[in-house]
C-alpha cells in the first residue's frame, strides 16, 4: 500500500494524489495548477501518470484547483468513475464547463493579438465537449453513506464545511489481513461560518491527509467581518467610488452576498446597485438553492421565513457578456463581484482594468491568493500589475479582508487534527505554500503529533 503525490505538494493549488491498493490506483482529486501562466500550461497540459491506468478516482469538492483538469484527464483516457457528493456533481456539471469556456474566450482573444504579431497560436487546455464529456463519469453520493471504490477500498464522504458538497474522505483500504482507514481533509472548513454546516469530525484514522493552506495564519473573527465589510463599503462610497471584488463563484460569492444582505436588511448602507458578474456564481447559487440539506440551522431559519440569502431587492446576477459590458459605463458607487478569485481569468480581468487605476475605487480581496497570480501581486502591494496583456497602474485603494475565508487557520486545523484521535497519526501536509506546510507540521508536531511529513512533488511514500 503507497501514496504518491503529485499535485498540491509544497504548493497550494493542482491538488492530485495517487493512493495504490492491491495492484489498483485511486487519484485522490484531478486540480488545476494556477501560478506563473508558462509554469501552469506546462504541468495542467501534460499529467504526470497514465490516466487510462488510473482505476478509480474521488473527489473533495469542485473548486478548480481540486477539479479542474478532470475534463483533460478523460480525454486522456480515463474510463472509470468519479466518486463524489451530489451537490459537488452539480457544481462540477456547471464548473468545468465554465472553465472550457473561459479557456477558450482566453485562446480566441490571445490568438487575436499573436496572429497580428506572427506568433504560435493557443490551445485551450481543453474544450467544451471535452469538458461535458467528462461529465458522464461522475457518480453522486449521499454524506454518511460508505461505497465501494476498487477492490479492497471503500470510501465515506462526511461534511468538510468548506463549499457546498465539500467532504472529508474516510478511505478505508484492505491489503491481505491489514486495514487502514486513511482520511482525507481536501479542504477543510471553518466552524460558525454562514450558510454552511461545521465540518464533521471523524474519529480513529491511521493516516491523515491534511491541508496547510492558512497553515501558519490565523483568521479574523466571522462575527466581526459584516463590521468590517460595512467599514469598506460606506468609505468607498463617501468618495464616490466602485467597490470590485474578486470572488470564487462557488463559496466566497455566496457569503459576500449573504453578509451585504444582512447590512442592507438592517439599513446600515445606502442604497446602492450591487452586481454578481458571473455565469457560473448565478448557475451556482442556483445550485445552492437546491441544496438546502448543507445548510445550518441559520440559513434554514431564513428559508423558513421564506427569506432568499442569495437575492434581495437591489441584487442583480449578470448573466450575459453585454450586460457585464455596460457595467463598465456606470460612474456612480455599485459594488461589483466577479470570478476568478485570484484574478487570472473571467472577467474580472475586465473590472480590474478599467477600474484599477481610479484612487476613488476600491478592489477588495476577500480569498486567498497563491503565489506568482495577479491577486498576490494586488496583496503585495505592486504598483503596476499586468492585466491581459497591458501594463497598469494600480491607483485604487488594495483592501484585504481573510475574515471571509472557508479554510480552516492554523488553530483550526490543529483543533481537527486532535479531534480525529491520538499521536499516533501518521500526518501528511499538502496544499498549502511551502511556508504554510512547513509551519504547519511543526504546529502538528507541537500538537503532540510525532510522525508529520510534508511531500515533495513525486514523493512516494509505503504505508
Amino acid at each position: 500500500m503507497k501514496i504518491t503525490f503529485w499535485g498540491a505538494a509544497r504548493t497550494v493549488t493542482g491538488s492530485m494524489h495517487i493512493l495504490h491498493v492491491n495492484d489498483k490506483r485511486v487519484l485522490l482529486e484531478c486540480g488545476m495548477y494556477q501560478g506563473k501562466r508558462k509554469v501552469a500550461n506546462e504541468i495542467n497540459r501534460n499529467l504526470p501518470f497514465e490516466p487510462g491506468k488510473m482505476d478509480a478516482m474521488i473527489l473533495s469538492h469542485a473548486h478548480i484547483d481540486h477539479s479542474g483538469i478532470i475534463p483533460r484527464l478523460v480525454a486522456d483516457g480515463y474510463e472509470g468513475n468519479i466518486y463524489a457528493t451530489m451537490a459537488t456533481c452539480d457544481l462540477c456539471s456547471i464548473m468545468l464547463r465554465d472553465s472550457a469556456h473561459i479557456q477558450e474566450r482566453d485562446a480566441e482573444f490571445l490568438n487575436k493579438r499573436k496572429k497580428k504579431r506572427g506568433e504560435p497560436l493557443v490551445e485551450p487546455i481543453y474544450t467544451m465537449e471535452e469538458a461535458k464529456r467528462s461529465l458522464g463519469n461522475f457518480v453522486g453520493l449521499k454524506y454518511g453513506r460508505p461505497f465501494f471504490v476498487t477492490n479492497g477500498v471503500k470510501a465515506t464522504f462526511y461534511d468538510a464545511g468548506h463549499i457546498l458538497g465539500s467532504a472529508v474522505v474516510l478511505i478505508e483500504a484492505t491489503e491481505g489481513d491489514r486495514t487502514l482507514r486513511i482520511l482525507f481533509t481536501g479542504d477543510l472548513g471553518r466552524e460558525n461560518m454562514p450558510i454552511l454546516e461545521d465540518p464533521t469530525v471523524v474519529k480513529n484514522a491511521d493516516v491523515y491527509i491534511t491541508e496547510a493552506t492558512y497553515g501558519n495564519r490565523l483568521h479574523d473573527d466571522i462575527v466581526d467581518m459584516e463590521g468590517k465589510l460595512h467599514e469598506v463599503v460606506s468609505q468607498t462610497i463617501s468618495r464616490g467610488g466602485k467597490i470590485i471584488i474578486p470572488a470564487f463563484s462557488v463559496g466566497r460569492t455566496q457569503n459576500i452576498v449573504y453578509s451585504l444582505h444582512g447590512l442592507f436588511d438592517k439599513g446600515e448602507l445606502p442604497a446602492i446597485p450591487i452586481f454578481v458578474d458571473s455565469p457560473l456564481s448565478t448557475n451556482a447559487t442556483e445550485i445552492f438553492r437546491m441544496h438546502p440539506e448543507c445548510y445550518d440551522e441559520e440559513a434554514i431559519e431564513m428559508l423558513r421565513g421564506h427569506k432568499d440569502p442569495f437575492g434581495f431587492g437591489r441584487l442583480q446576477y449578470i448573466a450575459n457578456v453585454e450586460e457585464s459590458k455596460c457595467l463598465n459605463n456606470i460612474e456612480t458607487p455599485c459594488i461589483i463581484i466577479s470570478a476568478s478569485g485570484m484574478c487570472e481569468a473571467g472577467r474580472i480581468l475586465h473590472h480590474l482594468k478599467n477600474n484599477i487605476g481610479d484612487p476613488k475605487n476600491t478592489m477588495l480581496i476577500v480569498g486567498y491568493q497563491a503565489e506568482n497570480t495577479l491577486g498576490r501581486r494586488l496583496v503585495e502591494k505592486h504598483k503596476r500589475v499586468r492585466i491581459l496583456g497591458e501594463e497598469h497602474d494600480v491607483r485604487a485603494e488594495i483592501r484585504v479582508m481573510n475574515g471571509y475565508s472557508a479554510h480552516a487557520d492554523k488553530n483550526g486545523l490543529l483543533t481537527y487534527a486532535q479531534s480525529v484521535d491520538g499521536a499516533r497519526l501518521r500526518v501528511f501536509v499538502v496544499h498549502g505554500d511551502e511556508d504554510q506546510c512547513l509551519a504547519c507540521a511543526d504546529n502538528l508536531r507541537g500538537g503532540g503529533f510525532e510522525d508529520v511529513t510534508v511531500p515533495n512533488r513525486g514523493e512516494t511514500f509505503d504505508l
